[in-house]
């Protein structure tokens, strides 16, 4: 008779009970959670940029400044939850390693939060991710696993978690989740509180790209929770399945290489997209996100990485729509990490010539809508 059985029938008032309590893990863990909080405490909000355009639009164009994290990208913001995440859950433990797949950003940020708490921070992550990437994560600590196939970096870092006793992060699957897309200063909160003296504070489009997935999610969802007449439009590189996953609604899409814009872009759709919560995509030529940020360069001095070219491409085209129709507003698109990191590749003639990248047509678009008000055909 088993004792749930013998329970029933009054046999023994025995209880099944099991206490893992761990007080040395437990202090652990409330320091760790501590620490990770009080990095946010630190940290002033992100700046709002206005990039120039004609006072006679009545259009105001603007980039949320995420490179200015303690880590220098929109990743601080995702590390730091899938931290909190991760400990509160129990999965992240004392020694043992964090792991991680990542094409760089997302690395460098949870290679500074695994060393804020004390734990190995292991990257697994494509061959050609930029120099100057791996210098940051190793200078966090971290160490960097590489793989020649990018569609390979899921299984490789599933399997040196088994291997290590570890826990893999898997930002692709936890990031829309582990954010509070409610508000608690999140990244879409955060946008619309420093709109609020401008002369449109609600604005018509916010443009974001997508590497998860999970910052379209958590504006999305803000904007729908709070009732904001606000639209998503999400920018979606080359060799990206994204966009074609959106458009044919079939969550089975892969594509066979990897982005060439750092930081965005899947070989699949990834679990932390959302595609419902958009209500619109874009998809962008490789050579239009370079000649994008070479003009925010030019336009207000501040050089930024491909991904952030790939939504100001698409932000541009959505401010000369909003020309055409004769409306006024807003529209916000993101400045997601610095060019420095990218000097070798979006800012290097020989790398655009390696690539077969002509970004003279894009720039020349750019040059035009700016002077004239209108799009090229």
């Amino acid at each position: 008779m088993s004792t749930t059985q013998q329970a029933r029938n009054g046999a023994t008032l025995d209880t099944l009970d099991v206490d893992r309590t761990d007080a040395g893990y437990r202090d652990w863990l409330k320091e760790a959670v501590r620490k990770v909080q009080a990095d946010a405490n630190r940290s002033a909000d992100t700046h709002l940029l206005r990039f120039p355009l004609p006072e006679a639009w009545g259009i105001d164009l603007y980039l949320k400044d995420e490179s200015t994290h303690p880590t220098g990208s929109l990743k601080h913001r995702l590390a730091r939850s899938l931290f909190l995440y991760g400990l509160c859950n129990g999965w992240i433990r004392p020694g043992r390693p964090v792991i991680e797949a990542s094409s760089g950003s997302t690395a460098v940020s949870e290679a500074y939060f695994a060393k804020l708490i004390g734990v190995p921070f292991i990257a697994v992550m494509p061959r050609t991710t930029s120099a100057e990437k791996i210098r940051l994560i190793e200078f966090h600590g971290g160490q960097c696993h590489f793989v020649d196939d990018p569609r390979t970096m899921y299984e490789e870092s599933a399997r040196l978690a088994a291997d290590t006793g570890g826990h893999y992060m898997d930002q692709f699957t936890y990031a829309e989740r582990a954010t509070d897309w409610r508000g608690n200063n999140n990244i879409a909160e955060s946008i619309f509180r420093q709109l609020e003296l401008e002369r449109f504070p609600e604005p018509a489009w916010i443009v974001a790209t997508a590497g998860t997935g999970g910052t379209s999610a958590t504006i999305a969802r803000y904007v729908h929770y709070l009732q904001h007449d606000t639209r998503i439009c999400v920018a979606d590189p080359e060799n990206s399945c994204f966009f074609e996953g959106w458009t044919t609604g079939d969550p089975d899409v892969t594509c066979d290489c990897g982005s060439r814009i750092e930081g965005i872009g899947r070989p699949r759709m990834e679990p932390s997209f959302v595609p419902g919560a958009v209500d619109r995509m874009m998809k962008v030529p490789d050579a239009a996100s370079v000649a994008a940020v070479r003009a925010l360069d030019r336009a207000i001095g501040r050089r930024a990485g491909g991904s952030t070219g790939t939504g100001l491409w698409s932000a541009l085209k959505i401010v000369a729509e909003m020309v055409a129709d004769g409306r006024r507003g807003s529209v916000v698109t993101l400045l997601c990490d610095p060019g420095d990191r990218y000097l070798d590749k979006y800012y290097s003639d020989a790398w655009l010539a390696e690539q077969g990248l002509d970004i003279a047509p894009y720039s020349a678009a750019i040059e035009s809508l700016l002077a004239t008000g209108v799009w090229p055909d």
